[in-house]
C-alpha cells in the first residue's frame, strides 16, 4: 500500500552523490517543505570534480564551480545549508571514514526525514550512485546507534528514510505547485546541462529539458489525486 505526504517535517535532509543529484531525486519535495517552514538541508557527497564531458576542463575549477551552483540551487530550494563532504569524484565507496563523515552531518541537523538514493535501483551505472545510497542507509544505522563514533555527537534517529530513483515506489509527494522551483534549481547547474540536460550552452533552450521533468512528475502522479508528483521508496521506522 503507498502513502502519499508525510507531515512537513521540522528538519529534512537530503543527501546526493552529486551536486544536482538532490534537485534531480526530489527538489519538489524539499521546495514543498521549505515553503511550509521546514528546516532542509542538503549533503553533497563528492567534490564533482570530475562532472564534465570536456576532456579540457580544470577539475580544481570545476569543483569550484560546482560548488558555487549548489549554493545558488539550494538557495532557490529555500534549504538552510548545504553540507560538502569533498570525496573525491568516481571514487566514493561506504567506507568507515566515509560513514563516519555523513553520520556525523545526521548528528548535527538531526533530520526526521533523510532522503538519498536506492542503491538496490537495478542497472545503474554511476558507482557514486551505488556508493552514495548505500553509505546513507548505514549512515543512518550508525548515527542512531550510541555506541558508533562516540566522539561524532550526541546520537540521532531519523523518523523516515525516502530514497528517489526507487526500484519499489511507495510514497508519492505533490509537487505540483512547486515543479517549477524544481526546474529553476536545477538550471543553476549551468556545468551540467550539457551532460545531465541536454541543453546546449551555446544555444540554451531549456524547454526540452522542463518538458521532460513535468511528464516525469505527471507520471509520478498516476493513479494519485495529485497533478505532478516525486515517488519514493518509504522505510519507516529505523
Amino acid at each position: 500500500m503507498s502513502t502519499r505526504n508525510l507531515t512537513v517535517p521540522s528538519r529534512a535532509l537530503a543527501v546526493g552523490a552529486h551536486a544536482d543529484d538532490v534537485e534531480l531525486g526530489c527538489g519538489g519535495t524539499l521546495a514543498k517543505w521549505a515553503a511550509a517552514g521546514g528546516e532542509v538541508h542538503l549533503c553533497v557527497l563528492t567534490d564533482g570534480s570530475k562532472g564534465s564531458w570536456d576532456p579540457d576542463a580544470d577539475p580544481a575549477e570545476l569543483l569550484a564551480t560546482r560548488r558555487q551552483e549548489q549554493e545558488a540551487a539550494a538557495g532557490v530550494l529555500g534549504a538552510k545549508a548545504v553540507h560538502f563532504l569533498d570525496f573525491v569524484d568516481g571514487e566514493l565507496h561506504d567506507g568507515l571514514a566515509e560513514r563516519a563523515a555523513l553520520s556525523a552531518v545526521i548528528r548535527e541537523v538531526r533530520p526526521e526525514v533523510v532522503l538519498g538514493h536506492d542503491p538496490w535501483k537495478r542497472y545503474r551505472l554511476h558507482p557514486d550512485h551505488r556508493g552514495a545510497g548505500f553509505l546513507t542507509i548505514d549512515a543512518i544505522v550508525a548515527a542512531r546507534d550510541p555506541h558508533f563514533y562516540t566522539g561524532h555527537g550526541d546520537p540521532h534517529r531519523p523518523d523516515t528514510l525516502l530514497l528517489f530513483e526507487a526500484e519499489v515506489e511507495d510514497h508519492v509527494e505533490d509537487i505540483a505547485t512547486h515543479l517549477d522551483q524544481k526546474v529553476a534549481a536545477l538550471l543553476e547547474h549551468r556545468t551540467q546541462w550539457l551532460n545531465t540536460m541536454g541543453i546546449d550552452p551555446a544555444h540554451p533552450d531549456p524547454t526540452t529539458f522542463e518538458n521532460k521533468l513535468r511528464e516525469e512528475a505527471e507520471q509520478a502522479a498516476e493513479d494519485t489525486p495529485f497533478a505532478m508528483a516525486e515517488a519514493f521508496k518509504r522505510i519507516s521506522p529505523l
